[in-house]
């Protein structure tokens, strides 16, 4: 019945092309699965010239399966650098459209830790890289008080990895969105510690909702890493009443590290 009611398909074209007063139509310099496609193109069962009826019927393992790209890719099977590659790339959310430079990382791949803050400003999208405005250099000072470095023993990144328009806070599709590269960064680095500076950052890695001031000054665990919460350096350019809290932090980071 199939092969009738193709039959049928194809009478009904030669009859509509008569009554349409169409020209001869020659297919002698055709071979047969070329003609068939010809005939198939015009009955609404399209079969590409240079493919069999019979395959025509079997799509081809690229037309099941389309090619990953960056915002289909599984990131958890991912190595380093093809995850930074992938992020290079990203248009998983509408970040993408009017950022300069993605904004990966910097610091050490192999650090007993890892600071991570809430989003790229101004000067970051700029250079493509974390913390290097006023805000960055602070932050230096405080790991040097400690007696670390991003150079030797931290390793830094964002929660988002593009900046949000005027520096707007993080949204919470775009945090969905990006966490995943985070997720899998933890995952690479593998660090001994994490240090979650700002609100955003802290209540992602810690799975809590309450104010930064009620989330500091404990050790949590994420997946297993203990994690230390604190003020954003770009809070305390702001208020200097927290300087004192943020450095109890630090002596509580420094605590932790010292008995890894």
């Amino acid at each position: 019945m199939k092969g009738k009611g193709r039959l049928e398909e194809v009478a009904r074209f030669f009859r509509q092309r008569e009554e349409l007063g169409a020209g001869d139509l020659y297919m002698d310099g055709l071979t047969r699965d070329e003609a068939l496609a010809f005939v198939a193109d015009r009955t609404g069962n399209a079969v590409p010239v240079g493919r069999s009826a019979t395959q025509a019927s079997s799509p081809t393992e690229a037309e099941i399966a389309p090619s990953p790209t960056p915002d289909t890719l599984d990131l958890s099977a991912l190595d380093y650098d093809a995850l930074r590659q992938a992020a290079m790339g990203c248009q998983r959310c509408r970040l993408a459209r009017d950022r300069s430079n993605v904004v990966f990382s910097d610091g050490n791949p192999t650090a007993r830790l890892m600071v991570v803050g809430e989003a790229p400003g101004a000067n970051e999208d700029r250079t493509g890289l974390p913390f290097v405005g006023q805000a960055g250099k602070l932050l230096d000072l405080m790991l040097a008080s400690i007696d670390l470095s991003r150079r030797d023993s931290v390793y830094i990144c964002n929660v988002l990895k593009c900046r949000p328009p005027g520096n707007r806070d993080p949204m919470q599709d775009e945090i969905e969105s990006c966490s995943p590269y985070l997720k899998r960064q933890i995952e690479l680095v593998a660090p001994e510690v994490i240090l979650a500076v700002g609100t955003f950052s802290a209540k992602l890695l810690t799975g809590a909702s309450k104010p930064l001031g009620r989330l500091r000054g404990e050790i949590y665990s994420y997946e297993g890493v203990p994690l230390i919460v604190t003020y954003h350096p770009a809070a305390l350019l702001r208020n200097r009443g927290w300087t004192r809290p943020a450095w109890d932090d630090l002596q509580l980071l420094r605590q932790v590290l010292d008995n890894r």
